[in-house]
């Protein structure tokens, strides 16, 4: 099974209008969107959900108030100021900010009562879905939630198993941007990491970050640049550094307002019209198959 992953030193690059090209022109990739804390392919795929889980990561405090005696120690103890002290019919009452608890446990081993329950945290919901691209598996981490990584790696791990039982030979990851926990949770492991680059000195920046963690984990890589005219000189920049770090080169995508209408209409760019940036998708795909061979 070949596994593509497409990422980009920061947001806003097109990484998931181009993921979302590609899963139209894969015809029958099982996708995994594995962007959780922004998800947005599925603005585009318009899913239709089968199956619907929660996603449990870590443990939450939560104050017993008939076990409670307002002893205080909780809140003397509580780095992360989650203990709110209210006053309710001349009684101290305690209870925990859901929001700002850490799940440390601390207050619940100092409770002389035993009044602080500790269960598990239910942090956002995952979804297996089918859209007109092929199966797809993306998910929600409820705000200010954490344990990314581990909602990125169930995300790629439920694809991979549909993959296998469906028998599909690829499977098509939109990741996440940056460099951190879940960026690296969704491409360990890939057959080819396809970076989406931007011409600008920050974009060059970005791509050597993403560049490195990539050969870090000795991972096959390529780049794209997007919008590329409007700075061939940047762009020029960007592949030079691409070929001095190891990567190939899979393309270049034209500035193309063709691509935005696309996006009004919930398309992706290469289903709405056969523009310049249409044209370059597809040849960027057809680069990226004789990559991942």
């Amino acid at each position: 099974m070949r596994e593509l992953v497409v990422i980009s030193g920061k947001g806003g690059t097109g990484k998931t209008s181009l993921s979302a090209s590609l899963a139209v022109l894969a015809r029958g990739a099982v996708l995994a969107d594995c962007d959780v804390d922004a998800a947005d392919l599925h603005l585009l795929l318009e899913p239709d959900v089968r199956r619907q889980e929660s996603f449990v990561s870590g443990q939450t405090a939560v104050i017993v108030p008939e076990d409670c005696i307002a002893c205080g120690d909780c809140a003397k103890l509580c780095r992360f100021d989650a203990v709110r002290v209210s006053e309710e019919a001349g009684k101290s009452i305690y209870r925990i900010d859901h929001s700002a608890c850490e799940g440390c446990g601390l207050c619940v081993l100092a409770c002389p009562m035993g009044a602080i329950d500790f269960p598990p945290r239910t942090c956002g919901r995952w979804y297996v879905s089918s859209t007109r691209a092929g199966t797809m598996v993306h998910a929600r981490l409820d705000p200010g939630a954490e344990n990314s990584g581990r909602l990125v790696t169930l995300v790629r791990n439920e694809a991979r198993r549909i993959a296998q039982e469906e028998g599909r030979d690829l499977v098509l990851v939109d990741g996440p941007p940056g460099i951190g926990c879940p960026v690296i949770a969704s491409l360990t492991g890939a057959t080819l990491v396809l970076v989406v680059a931007e011409p600008t000195v920050s974009g060059a920046h970005d791509l050597e970050r993403v560049l490195a963690l990539a050969r870090h984990f000795g991972l096959k890589a390529a780049v794209c640049v997007n919008k590329w005219d409007l700075s061939p000189e940047g762009t020029a920049a960007i592949e030079h550094k691409a070929t001095a770090m190891g990567a190939g080169l899979a393309g270049r995508i034209t500035y193309d307002p063709e691509v935005t209408k696309a996006q009004i209409k919930a398309l992706t760019a290469v289903e709405h019209a056969s523009g310049p940036a249409a044209r370059d998708i597809t040849r960027i795909w057809e680069e990226v198959c004789h990559m991942i061979t």
